[in-house]
């Protein structure tokens, strides 16, 4: 019994003294994700790859013999991709509507499905591989549209190239020049947020809201998954950058000009319900991914009110 007593006194010292400074607390929260968004009209847009004709001449060249196997690993990626995004809307909305279309449909589905908000999924493929129609046609419809866009991942890179801005590898080389073995963000990481006051922060500079992680509040700090070897270099004329990182500088920016709200963000976002339907409890979780979900919500919040 007192071996007992002595190792639990330890452990409870242990725990009190936890090298990382946020969350020292020996308990967790319970949260219950409640849907404070009436309705909403959401547009998907898969960008990945889906069939030959999605293809440029040199994916033609390069792929020869293996173009079908690529594709169908695109398709089902993609399937996964597309459902994330679907199931944040599904649990963030009472009355959520959605439609799913492939990039080189996005045009014709906004302007009939005539949606609240767009979000775009991440990729697979370097851009070159992709059928130039299709990227020139999206490059259009993204510099003139005034429906609220999320971009994700790769769409965030998609953004930055159709204005104007430059992709390279996380170790600064042209994506051509290595297509494999890259230098990677990939899991749970870090980023630095470089302006709190952008709105789809709301709630950062409210301690006691409890909306955010206290390394948010305390240090401007937001863990998301990563999973990407390119990066945007810079940031595109009229795009303000909201987030930073060690490897990957853009790691989140906006455009709110000329009618515009572009979302943009490097990590996955979306992923956060994926993991918190994981966990076997709805018990706040250290390993968990909250900042993605507030993130998304904050998002939609925005899009219905930019349209208003």
């Amino acid at each position: 019994m007192l071996d007992a007593g002595l190792t639990f006194t330890k452990e409870t010292e242990e725990a009190k003294t936890l090298p990382f400074p946020y969350n020292k607390q020996d308990f967790c929260y319970y949260e219950p994700i409640e849907k404070r968004i009436e309705h909403a009209k959401v547009l998907i847009v898969n960008d990945c790859l889906r069939y030959e004709s999605d293809l440029s001449e040199l994916a033609h060249t390069d792929w020869n013999g293996t173009t079908g196997a690529k594709l169908r690993f695109e398709n089902k990626i993609s399937a996964m991709a597309c459902n994330n995004i679907a199931n944040n809307v599904i649990r963030l909305v009472k009355q959520p509507k959605v439609m799913t279309v492939h990039l080189s449909e996005v045009a014709e589905a906004a302007e009939s499905f005539r949606p609240d908000a767009i979000v775009m999924s991440g990729t697979l493929t370097d851009f070159d591989y992709y059928n130039p129609v299709h990227l020139d046609k999206f490059s259009q419809f993204i510099k003139t549209t005034k429906i609220p866009v999320l971009a994700i991942c790769g769409a965030h890179q998609l953004v930055g190239v159709s204005y104007g801005r430059r992709l390279t590898t996380l170790d600064n080389l042209d994506a051509s020049e290595k297509r494999v073995n890259r230098v990677v963000e990939y899991q749970y990481r870090f980023i630095k947020i470089i302006d709190t006051t952008d709105p789809i922060f709301d709630g950062i500079a409210n301690t006691e809201s409890g909306i955010w992680q206290e390394y948010t509040t305390q240090d401007d700090i937001l863990r998301v998954w990563q999973n990407h070897g390119l990066q945007v270099e810079g940031v595109p004329e009229d795009f303000k950058l909201l987030a930073t990182a060690y490897l990957c500088k853009n790691q989140m920016m906006v455009k709110r000009s000329d009618g515009q709200m572009i979302y943009a963000v490097q990590f996955h976002l979306e992923k956060s319900f994926e993991d918190w339907s994981k966990n076997p409890t709805r018990w706040q979780h250290v390993n968990e991914s909250r900042d993605g979900r507030i993130l998304f919500e904050n998002f939609l919040m925005l899009a219905l009110k930019h349209n208003k």
